[in-house]
């Protein structure tokens, strides 16, 4: 006894459309494919989602791009173990209890051209494409000379404003990291280390970290930032990393050249490597 489908497919050939009659799909199998095709437009959806949250925090933290754990050259044992140090801390940021623990703070010193900035920037970039992890990147420095500009009330370019808000993203952004700490100072004036005291004990009790960059040893550090200040640093879970490795900077020397470089007055100029 023919089938349905036998009798339609010879019905077909009698009126000449030899196409074989397409097999409908149930319900239970458009279901489950309309369902997969479903869940994986909505998983591209949060790529492409995650993609711009961490290209917007990138675009924000102002780090050098170049600040990578691939670009970095590992000469000396210092670095090395920096890097292992490093690496264990952004590790510890996929344990949740970690994370909520309690602030920490990564203190690295050493002379110039030593790596530290290069390994700070390294760490950030990691957790910012990990964990999408807020950062911060300011020196010292350049904040300190906005916070004394702001106090100008006769200015026009709003630089009051501007520095309080930045103010608000430094208390507010998970990571953190200030350079030239100190730099060519050896004490701070007293106004400048209650505001950095304060505001390093803010972070603090909200649980958020920092990197700390600076040329000093940790006594001169100590002596730079002041009791005040010195004690909030205390109040962190806090890593200390020296660098004390050769310079990666490129130095000016003066080099001799060939007689056809030299100039008429026999000099040779500069060259910088």
């Amino acid at each position: 006894m023919q089938s349905l489908k036998d009798k339609i497919e010879q019905l077909g050939r009698t009126l000449g459309k030899t196409k074989p009659v397409e097999q409908v799909k149930d319900y239970a199998q458009l279901r489950k494919e309309y369902e997969q095709q479903a869940n994986n437009e909505v998983r591209q959806q949060q790529l492409d989602a995650k993609r711009k949250r961490i290209e917007q925090i990138h675009g924000r933290s102002d780090l050098n791009p170049k600040w990578t754990f691939d670009n970095l050259i590992q000469d000396s044992p210092d670095v090395t173990e920096a890097v292992s140090i490093a690496q264990s801390f952004i590790a510890a940021h996929s344990d949740p209890s970690w994370r909520a623990s309690g602030s920490h703070m990564m203190v690295f010193y050493g002379d110039y051209g030593r790596g530290k900035s290069h390994i700070a920037g390294a760490i950030a970039h990691e957790l910012i494409d990990r964990y999408e992890i807020s950062v911060l990147y300011r020196q010292l420095t350049s904040l300190l000379e906005m916070r004394y500009f702001s106090y100008d009330y006769s200015a026009k370019d709003d630089i009051g404003q501007k520095f309080r808000e930045i103010t608000q993203e430094l208390m507010s952004v998970d990571l953190l990291i200030l350079d030239e700490v100190c730099v060519n100072e050896t004490v701070l004036k007293k106004s400048t280390q209650s505001w950095l005291g304060t505001l390093l004990r803010q972070r603090h009790s909200q649980n958020k970290n920092c990197i700390l960059i600076t040329n000093h040893d940790l006594t001169g550090l100590e002596q730079a930032l002041g009791p005040y200040c010195f004690e909030s640093i205390k109040e962190y879970d806090t890593y200390k990393v020296r660098f004390s490795g050769p310079s990666r900077r490129k130095t000016v020397t003066d080099d001799f050249a060939s007689p056809s470089k030299k100039t008429t007055s026999g000099y040779v100029p500069n060259q910088v490597r």
